[in-house]
């Protein structure tokens, strides 16, 4: 079966394909908002662009004592505006030629519009859908963090970003840079100087504060023994390595914190700083290390509700799907989710969840199989209809 064939048979897999060959690079998702919006349009479906041009779907409910439920996607994906062509190849896997195809997150976007058609047409009492397609997930989120959340009727959000059908992940890591600036007092010759005891080498020195710095896991979960908090050294830059007549007087290092908890990223933080200031009373006067911690993105820490990952749970297991709940050590949408409120002030309950196997995600070499995004189509629909019961 060719890629027309699957086209003409499954109308998800059609309009994933679409989607999928309107190229949307990082900040330039225009043309693909632009079909999403039209395709609303003839729908029927409430569909509108807010300042920062994400687009937020609407659906109201037919049932006024049920909850609303929010879905989110991303457009932009890794790639240039160059054209893509999908192809199928013998295991039923979607490519593009030559090029990413874009499934982060087109896949999401696909499943999550392809419902909202079906519901608008469905006689199912609901409690109301509402869908957030964003930009500029892939290069900052600034999609996601220009949007206002406080608009929102849902507390309960699936965020469909996952890279595995049945994947639903209520946590994840946080990512903070850590910068550690040292400078020595004097430097000097390392002939004429190198027995005077005032002067210290920084590359010496940032060499000997590293090795008592934490690296590596930090603090893992004691019962699935997931990672729940790491640091990572990411370089040291310090003299010339073609220059070796020079004390050095400059070193910097930097670290990547992550963590889904936000007191044990405090405790991490508290380590660090011990050593820090341990540093500077040993070589007070004659060196000092200043360490900076930079939040580029906050814990998406688990919530307290089970509700949801239950049903999930159950949905999934209803159509031949397995679920794997657990936590990722990694950066989402769902972060900013989980730091936000909706429209009654009521703090959101994000999960980052899988409606389809993606692989090789931003290379070439990225596919998606068609069968495992028609079962997410069955499992979000089932989820649905759970939810409202």
């Amino acid at each position: 079966m060719n890629i027309e064939d699957v086209r003409k048979e499954h109308e998800l897999i059609n309009l994933f394909c679409t989607l999928a060959e309107i190229p949307s690079p990082s900040l330039h998702e225009e043309k693909v908002s632009a079909y999403i919006k039209s395709l609303c349009d003839d729908a029927g479906i409430c569909c509108e662009y807010d300042d920062y041009k994400n687009l937020y779907i609407n659906i109201p409910p037919t049932d006024e004592t049920k909850e609303y439920l929010l879905l989110s996607s991303h457009m932009d994906v890794i790639g240039d505006d160059s054209p893509v062509k999908t192809y199928l190849d013998d295991e039923g896997l979607i490519h593009a030629e030559g090029r990413t195809l874009g499934a982060d997150d087109k896949a999401g976007v696909a499943n999550a519009l392809y419902f909202a058609m079906w519901l608008k047409k469905s006689d199912i009492k609901h409690g109301g859908l509402e869908i957030v397609f964003t930009r500029d997930e892939e290069s900052g989120m600034s999609g996601i963090r220009h949007f206002d959340t406080t608009k929102l009727k849902s507390k309960y959000a699936l965020v469909l970003d996952s890279d595995s059908l049945g994947q639903f992940m209520t946590s994840g890591a946080s990512y903070t840079l850590v910068e550690i600036k040292l400078h020595t007092n004097k430097g000097g010759h390392s002939g004429n100087d190198i027995a005077d005891t005032t002067r210290e080498n920084a590359a010496k020195l940032i060499a000997d504060l590293v090795s008592v710095l934490p690296q590596g896991v930090f603090y893992s979960d004691e019962v699935d023994h997931h990672v729940v908090t790491s640091c990572n050294i990411g370089g040291i830059k310090a003299g010339n390595p073609d220059v070796t007549n020079i004390i050095n007087q400059d070193a910097l290092v930097t670290y990547s914190i992550r963590s889904s908890s936000r007191e044990k990223e405090e405790e991490l933080k508290a380590l660090m700083e011990f050593h820090v200031n341990e540093f500077n009373n040993e070589y007070d006067g004659i060196a000092h290390a200043d360490l900076k911690f930079e939040e580029h993105l906050p814990p998406f820490e688990k919530g307290w509700d089970n509700f949801v990952a239950q049903i999930f749970e159950a949905s999934s297991s209803a159509v031949g799907v397995k679920t794997e709940v657990g936590s990722f050590h990694a950066g989402a949408e769902t972060h900013i989710y989980a730091n936000s409120y909706n429209s009654k002030n009521e703090k959101m309950l994000p999960f980052l969840v899988g409606l389809a196997d993606v692989r090789n995600m931003h290379c070439k070499e990225e596919n998606v199989s068609y069968m495992s995004m028609l079962k997410g189509q069955e499992v979000l629909r089932q989820f649905f209809k759970d939810f409202n019961k």
